[in-house]
């Protein structure tokens, strides 16, 4: 496994810290590898979410629509 070192503000330290802290990561290389994961998954969801997108063609909706249908949805769910 890779070594790597990375500079941190004193704040951002102390976050890391207090994650340790309450039992969840053993240590701050495990904190790390777990956001690294949540980014990749992240970034392939919206990567499919783009594709599924532009697959689905041009939609006749005015921008106002969109916007009004997808806090609609927000709300339901939310």
């Amino acid at each position: 496994m890779a070594t790597m070192n990375v500079s941190l503000p004193d704040p951002m330290r102390d976050w890391i810290e207090a994650q340790i802290k309450t039992g969840r990561y053993a240590n701050a290389s495990d904190y790390m590898r777990d956001l690294i994961r949540r980014d990749q998954e992240l970034k392939e969801v919206l990567i499919e979410a783009l594709e599924i997108g532009a697959a689905s063609g041009v939609s006749r909706r005015t921008l106002d629509d969109a916007w009004k249908s997808a806090k609609a949805r927000a709300k339901k769910h939310g």
